[in-house]
């Protein structure tokens, strides 16, 4: 498959080539199994199999997202979550927190929140309930997600001795299995960006690297305000470091501490 036939594949989507320039050899390897599984020889032959069968259609959708990531990704937005954002979200939030990991792919960043939730626990008096929801549209993200299992690469961001507190290393020494109690914090789902969130009120989103990288405009800016309105008034929005808030958003406010963290307005 050439860059021709993949922008094609792109353009039937609304995808960015732009978002898909630097990884699109892996995802034209995927797409190219998924062409001789299905017996087609030509991306004409391709496009009538999507067109023709919703299960190709959903099945080449899943293939073309895309899974980079490490845990605690971004140390600085990280320091910023731990000394700024969450004491105030816990502060103003007595009883319960709801946090939305959105496109959370394999789970490194939902469980890097998970940590750093349990290691603030020890500075508050009262912490409030953590519902903590993790969605993305690829089924096979979502179930190493759930099981948990890293190799030591995904882990380099972090210090030893939290390694050792929250995760246990397997038989292989590169092998690391994150500690079933951060688990309970979480519930997994099913879910495309392009769609309605999957809740509201959630004083935190996580919309990093995937909704503003991978989409054109015209699917992006709709996409967006609707994860806009699913934030709580004075809730904050997460994005990737090299992603732009669409133009014309209204009611977001940047926040001094860190380029990629935003503020919905309240009032």
């Amino acid at each position: 498959m050439n860059d021709q036939q993949f922008r094609q594949l792109l353009n039937r989507f609304g995808l960015s080539w732009d978002g898909y320039r630097k990884v699109r050899k892996g995802v034209k390897k995927r797409i190219c199994r998924h062409m001789h599984e299905l017996g087609c020889r030509t991306m004409q032959e391709y496009f009538f199999a999507l067109d023709q069968n919703k299960d190709a259609r959903q099945d080449c959708e899943r293939l073309m997202t895309v899974s980079i990531s490490r845990f605690f990704r971004d140390r600085g937005l990280w320091r910023t979550l731990e000394n700024e954002i969450l004491p105030a979200i816990i502060k103003g939030n007595k009883k319960r927190v709801k946090v939305w990991s959105a496109g959370c792919a394999c789970g490194e960043e939902v469980y890097s929140l998970a940590i750093l939730w349990h290691t603030l626990g020890g500075c508050f008096q009262h912490m409030p309930e953590l519902q903590l929801l993790a969605t993305d549209m690829n089924p096979a993200y979502l179930n190493k997600a759930r099981i948990g299992i890293y190799s030591r690469s995904s882990l380099k961001e972090l210090p030893e001795a939290v390694r050792g507190r929250y995760f246990k290393r397997g038989g292989k020494k590169q092998i690391y299995a994150i500690a079933e109690r951060l688990k309970k914090r979480i519930v997994w789902q099913g879910h495309n960006l392009l769609a309605d969130p999957p809740g509201t009120d959630f004083q935190l989103v996580f919309l990093r690297n995937s909704l503003l990288t991978y989409y054109e405009d015209e699917l992006k800016e709709p996409a967006f305000q609707k994860v806009l309105n699913s934030l709580t008034q004075g809730g904050f929005l997460i994005i990737g470091a090299h992603e732009k808030i669409p133009p014309g958003s209204q009611g977001l406010l940047p926040f001094v501490e860190h380029p990629c963290i935003f503020q919905r307005e309240s009032g």
